[in-house]
């Protein structure tokens, strides 16, 4: 967009190197969410650091619908995906009568938790949001590529990656961006589900964010049974632990 600091003309240009760059990605139809304009939504502007641009494919109207954020390791443990299910079923719940809420999952669409999270949404009948670590039309992992192109068409599908910068980028300036959008996913929400992580995992950029945003954060249980540091180190800055699906629903309005 032209502003004080841009020229017309090279806004323009941006403009039309970026559509150039979606096209070649097989990215026809998108949509953009700007910082400070009407369509933004309020409570992404709690984050520390609010995003200027957001692109998106999809329905854009679920980021309006109570929101919980399910996310963990990527090399999770087989219990670790049962686990994650278990939640996504639970907090979805639609094939159930006595069903308190309806949640949307939100998650990373990476390799793991997130993916199991987003797979279990959809079989429940629910609803996902998948914010994802790269720019439209890129799939990270690849084998995650058509689960992201249904998110895209039925659910909603949020980068907020841009897609010039990711392309002048080498790959370790490129990955900073997979914790950023956590932070995203926490503002997201009103609240995260820590499955399982390790002391370095940068799911642990989402549990600060969590708090730093006052938004809730639940720590399942087993996370605690590992011998890990961190479980307990949020738990005494206000994380909740969770033994029971009945910890997660007492604690949320």
């Amino acid at each position: 967009m032209p502003s004080d600091f841009v020229r017309p003309a090279q806004a323009e240009e941006c403009a039309r190197k970026v559509l150039s760059e979606a096209s070649v990605k097989g990215v026809s139809r998108f949509g953009v969410r700007i910082h400070h304009a009407g369509d933004y939504p309020a409570k992404l502007r709690d984050a520390k650091y609010p995003v200027e641009l957001l692109y998106f494919q999809g329905i854009w109207e679920l980021t309006e619908t109570r929101c919980i954020a399910i996310v963990g390791a990527r090399e999770a443990s087989e219990e670790g995906k049962q686990r994650a299910r278990q939640l996504a079923f639970s907090l979805t719940a639609r094939k159930r009568e006595d069903r308190r809420d309806d949640f949307t999952i939100v998650s990373g669409l990476a390799a793991g938790i997130d993916r199991t999270a987003h797979d279990a949404a959809i079989e429940n009948g629910g609803r996902t949001i998948a914010v994802i670590g790269t720019p439209l039309g890129t799939y990270y992992p690849k084998e995650n590529r058509d689960l992201q192109d249904r998110i895209a068409r039925e659910f909603l599908l949020i980068s907020q990656i841009p897609f010039l910068r990711y392309g002048a980028q080498n790959v370790p300036q490129n990955r900073l961006f997979f914790p950023e959008r956590n932070i995203t996913m926490s503002a997201l929400t009103e609240a995260t589900i820590i499955v399982e992580a390790s002391d370095t995992s940068g799911t642990l950029t989402q549990a600060r964010a969590a708090l730093h945003q006052k938004r809730k954060l639940f720590i399942l249980d087993s996370c605690f049974q590992k011998g890990l540091k961190w479980p307990s180190n949020y738990e005494a800055q206000g994380a909740i632990r969770v033994r029971s699906m009945d910890d997660i629903w007492g604690s949320l309005d």
